[in-house]
């Protein structure tokens, strides 16, 4: 028992090192420059060991939003935490989420790099969808307590509402000062709630 509970404490080890290894690179050459030579590398594994741990690249990029959506989900559910009202709640969850994006970049292009997912890949990613039921939950609570095809609307309208102006301002297509960017965030929330249940 000792020698199997040594063996699976070594083999989370290596993941995580594979993990951190990859973070490292991503962080200093961003995701693109990522490989699993470069990893086995950079850590000292033999590319088998590092393949025992991820059949490729691309298996490494989920761990990583699925760890991305985990930071989020807790940066939305505390947000969310601080107000029993729903429209304060969205209020929250959006400087929350706008913060992340500014903070978190690399996770963020990596859980976004192709926009907002569907609900097929929220299905396939518990991650995701937990992240999107914390907010679907305020929506909800504004719109009389029942999930309609009218509250999934206006969950991908909040949703793209936040990534759009979070992408924006990364990629620092505006020049705006940070303050100015936040009553911007601000502007576009209140209107959304105002218009919640049109």
């Amino acid at each position: 028992m000792a020698v199997t509970e040594r063996r699976l404490k070594q083999r989370e080890q290596q993941k995580e090192s594979i993990l951190e290894a990859a973070r490292a690179i991503m962080l200093k050459e961003g995701w693109p420059a990522v490989s699993i030579r470069k990893i086995a590398e950079l850590i000292g594994y033999s590319l088998p060991v590092v393949y025992n741990h991820f059949e490729n690249k691309d298996a490494i990029m989920e761990d990583f939003i699925r760890h991305g959506f985990i930071l989020l989900g807790d940066a939305a559910l505390a947000a969310k935490a601080q107000s029993a009202d729903p429209a304060q709640q969205l209020k929250l969850i959006a400087i929350a989420y706008y913060d992340f994006a500014l903070s978190h970049r690399e996770y963020y292009q990596i859980m976004f790099g192709l926009g907002v997912p569907n609900c097929d890949r929220a299905k396939e990613i518990a991650e995701i969808g937990r992240f999107g039921d914390i907010i679907i939950s305020s929506l909800k609570q504004l719109q009389g307590g029942e999930c309609s095809p009218q509250t999934t609307l206006k969950f991908h309208t909040f949703w793209s509402i936040l990534h759009g102006l979070s992408s924006i301002n990364m990629i620092n297509l505006t020049a705006a000062p940070g303050e100015l960017q936040q009553k911007v965030l601000q502007d576009a929330i209140q209107g959304f709630i105002m218009n919640i249940n049109n």
